[in-house]
């Protein structure tokens, strides 16, 4: 399940692999990310890649927000997805670092709903991306 701020989205890229870095190949378009990867290493892929999706072990653990900042910052403009263990309080924050959207499993949809997500999606609607375009 995808929350962007339109709410609850069919993930279109169900299914698609998001390969470790160490795997990474010319072929591949879609590079998964711990969230203590080193974003300088990520830099010279970028003309390459569709998305990026950072996991998220645990919601208390904010360094995908860090690193989130860091690629946008680098430069990449592609899709950045967050992924894992994120609550809807941290959606608009997730938002302002750089993310595009939040991916989680089906059971944590259930149990934190499209309402929850929302509500924190109002707090803030500038994005990170939207604060550079503001500054050039």
């Amino acid at each position: 399940m995808l929350i962007k701020d339109e709410g609850f989205q069919v993930d279109d890229l169900a299914g698609t692999a998001f390969v470790p870095l160490a795997d990474f190949s010319k072929e591949d378009q879609f590079l998964g990310l711990p969230n203590d990867a080193d974003a300088a290493l990520v830099a010279g892929l970028f003309c390459q890649l569709s998305a990026i999706r950072i996991e998220f072990a645990s919601f208390a653990d904010g360094r995908g927000f860090s690193l989130a900042r860091q690629l946008r910052a680098l430069g990449y403009s592609g899709r950045l997805r967050a992924y894992g263990h994120l609550i809807p309080d941290q959606y608009s924050h997730a938002r302002r670092c750089g993310f595009d959207e939040v991916e989680i499993k089906d059971l944590q949809s259930r149990r934190q709903p499209q309402s929850h997500w929302l509500a924190n999606a109002d707090r803030d609607r500038e994005t990170y991306q939207d604060r550079l375009l503001r500054c050039a």
